[in-house]
């Protein structure tokens, strides 16, 4: 399969829109303490350095093995075991993750998630925020790392209005022209409105507190992004430095954890340039190997911290244990 812009946003067009949220935990009347319907809130929390990190979950999606640039059955199946994973029958199932930062008095959030933008799987991030105890006002800044539905979502309220009325948006300037070009609106097709739309619609009430960075800027308060280009034009990570620590927020670097750290040659019909995603994940793994970096992504295995680690030819991925200090 070969991945360009079109195909992309071809694929992106062909997953529905969905207009619910996740349906609300039925409650028992009678006397007796029941069980939970669903998971706890989807909130974990970390020390790097004197920051404190917390993974938000905004629910999950499954990934056809269609939507792969080459898919082996077997290969895959041997590979997603190592994780303790299988292909469910409509996909592999992946998180949608965002990354709420507290350091030095300034409050920062990594993506959105999708709020009801998307799937009825997704859209808990506002909820999971207030489990954490945060309120959309206290958020002094949010940093896209892409402006894909399930990154943006959660920028509006139900009527149109910004959910984050104190917080400073910062996108790439590459990310922010692509999807506010009439040309490669006009070029992608009708099927792609929609995704086009999301992006416009869900960062215009932030237009008059808009921050376009280009290449690796530095943010100031130990945070800097990274340009980490291929999956979208202006596709970046943020990274972290507090002390003595750090972590690298890489955005959609992988999105199968089970099969791409495997077979990182493996792309996605999502992505815009399946060679530049790449050669950009090439040079990340290999980096993050390298160096000890600790990692967290949008699609990591909830709630994605973890360590890089050589296997052979390829890698593995480690998740972080609990930090039971916090």
């Amino acid at each position: 399969m070969t991945s360009t812009r079109r195909t992309f946003l071809a694929a992106a067009a062909a997953a529905p829109l969905a207009a619910g949220l996740l349906p609300a935990v039925a409650r028992a009347g009678s006397g007796h303490s029941q069980a939970a319907a669903h998971q706890v809130a989807g909130v974990q929390r970390r020390k790097v350095g004197e920051a404190t990190v917390t993974a938000l979950l905004d629910g999950y999606l499954d990934v056809a093995p269609a939507l792969m640039s080459t898919y082996d059955a077997e290969a895959a199946g041997q590979s997603l075991a190592r994780y303790g994973q299988t292909m469910q029958a409509d996909g592999l199932r992946i998180p949608v993750n965002g990354y709420l930062i507290q350091a030095g008095g300034n409050t920062t959030l990594i993506d959105t998630g999708t709020s009801n933008l998307f799937a009825p799987t997704l859209g808990t991030l506002g909820a999971n925020l207030a489990a954490a105890g945060v309120s959309p006002e206290e958020i002094d800044q949010v940093i896209l790392t892409h402006m894909h539905v399930d990154h943006v979502g959660g920028l509006i309220d139900a009527g149109g209005a910004a959910m984050f009325p104190n917080a400073e948006l910062i996108v790439s300037q590459t990310e922010w022209d692509f999807w506010y070009s009439d040309e490669m609106r006009t070029a992608a097709g009708e099927g792609a409105a929609a995704f086009f739309q999301a992006a416009r619609m869900t960062t215009t009430p932030y237009q008059d507190r808009l921050k376009l960075v280009t290449g690796d800027a530095d943010l100031g308060g130990g945070l800097s992004t990274q340009a980490l280009p291929g999956h979208t034009p202006g596709h970046q990570g943020v990274l972290l430095n507090s002390g003595d620590d750090s972590l690298l927020f890489w955005g959609d670097v992988i999105h199968m954890t089970g099969i791409q750290f495997a077979y990182p040659d493996v792309t996605l019909a999502f992505d815009t340039d399946a060679e530049v995603t790449k050669a950009t994940r090439a040079k990340m793994l290999d980096m993050a190997a390298a160096d000890g970096l600790r990692v967290t992504g949008s699609h990591l295995d909830f709630p994605g911290f973890g360590l890089v680690l050589r296997d052979g030819d390829a890698y593995r991925f480690q998740a972080a244990p609990w930090d039971y200090a916090l």
